[in-house]
């Protein structure tokens, strides 16, 4: 036995346990728990599987999810550690790439099938207090859906409640991503064999040195990914910070400027006042009228 278990919310370890075509009964699960469709899914055709190299060792890859299902649904999937403050543009973006796809040019509109983005985030983003959402095109003031053929949803890991009912899927797939090794998913590995097989696959990545050692490789890189987009953000804090100052020094000395000439008004003209105080004629000017 190695090391404690890998973590389920890396996104290697992730699409490995969820977008597996040998263990398909995983994900049909996980959609079920959080579409929860009328007509349960009972089949989904997983889409590039394979994980490639050059993917693990690029920091701007996506390791996504991408399947069918049996309701005739595409679904994107993505899981993401850290905030990069752009989860929803980007959300829309593939979304809206993934419908866009489905079409050849001059094929018919009524090939277009259900689109459903999918977002796994640990960390807190929407101002909604559930650890779920789920966002569809509605109208603005009567709140009547226009479609359900584009869905987005977001699973927010921090906001799940220790209180939570476990006997919700959804609760259960989540409290599985949180803490794989809790004495929750513990119990739970009794009464649920999808979990029982997703806490399975993931003892036995956890026991393989080599995909132990891809997984602490892309760890490191998802790691320094965040790193750098935090110190661009502090950088750029602090680059406004040092224009705001020299702006609020600029209008100190403006305001100075101001008061000296007001206090010449009535003893120098207007273009000796402008000598004097570097302010423009025009706003000399001004001050008199005023």
């Amino acid at each position: 036995m190695l090391k404690g278990l890998l973590d389920p919310k890396v996104d290697f370890v992730f699409k490995n346990i969820f977008g597996s075509d040998k263990n398909p009964e995983i994900l049909i699960s996980f959609l079920n728990a959080i579409l929860k469709p009328k007509d349960k899914i009972t089949v989904v055709e997983i889409k590039g599987n394979d994980i490639e190299k050059q993917f693990i060792e690029d920091k701007y890859s996506r390791l996504d999810i991408k399947a069918t299902t049996s309701n005739k649904e595409i679904v994107n999937i993505e899981i993401q550690l850290k905030n990069e403050y752009n989860m929803v543009k980007r959300s829309l973006y593939y979304l809206s790439k993934m419908y866009e796809e489905q079409l050849t040019e001059g094929e018919d509109y009524s090939k277009l099938c259900r689109t459903i983005c999918i977002n796994i985030l640990n960390f807190k983003y929407l101002k909604t207090e559930s650890f779920h959402t789920g966002y569809r095109l509605k109208e603005i003031e009567t709140n009547e859906e226009l479609t359900d053929i584009i869905e987005m949803h977001f699973i927010e890991i921090p906001k799940l409640k220790d209180n939570t009912d476990e006997k919700d899927m959804l609760v259960a797939w989540t409290e599985f991503l949180k803490n794989p090794e809790s004495e929750k998913v513990r119990t739970l590995e009794l009464t649920v064999e999808e979990i029982r097989h997703a806490k399975d696959k993931l003892i036995k990545m956890s026991n393989d040195s080599v995909q132990r050692e891809i997984y602490e490789m892309r760890a490191k890189i998802l790691k320094d990914k965040v790193s750098a987009l935090n110190k661009a953000k502090e950088e750029g804090i602090q680059q406004g910070l040092q224009q705001g100052l020299q702006k609020g020094l600029e209008q100190g000395e403006k305001n100075k400027a101001i008061s000296i000439a007001k206090n010449l008004l009535d003893v120098l003209d207007d273009e000796t006042i402008s000598l004097k105080t570097g302010l423009l004629i025009e706003e000399v000017e001004k001050l008199r009228k005023n």
